[in-house]
């Protein structure tokens, strides 16, 4: 599948969720060139409120995967989208260290059972 906008990779993403409302999940999805999915890879598994986040695991996955690009997600159990201050710092450091590896993060998404939040849509990219 290509992943053109926010509202794709959420309907890419909403597939691979074994659940969005009993603890909170960590996905990353591998795209080439074109924007199209190589493969997806679970990060973390946490619990209700959270989930721990290694920098190096997301870059190993991508260049296991001969990524060009990635994006970013994960759920919030409580169905509220808005990032919180830890979101919003582990994003900016996996988007520095995309940027000296040249692996560009095109986004990151917020999933929730009915709707999602996405980073560059909301200019937190």
């Amino acid at each position: 599948e290509k992943v053109s906008t926010s509202e794709e990779a959420y309907n890419v993403l909403k597939k691979i969720y074994p659940s969005l409302e009993h603890r909170e999940y960590f996905y990353m999805l591998c795209l080439n060139r074109n924007n199209k999915v190589l493969g997806y890879s679970l990060i973390s598994m946490g619990g209700l409120t959270g989930t721990v986040v290694d920098v190096r695991i997301i870059f190993q996955t991508a260049l296991k995967a001969s990524a060009n690009s990635i994006i970013l997600s994960h759920n919030h159990p409580s169905g509220n989208t808005m990032p919180s201050q830890a979101d919003k710092d582990i994003n900016k450091k996996i988007k520095e260290a995309g940027l000296l590896l040249d692996i560009p993060v095109l986004d990151h998404l917020i999933l929730t059972p009915e709707t999602f939040l996405s980073f560059a849509d909301e200019g937190l990219m």
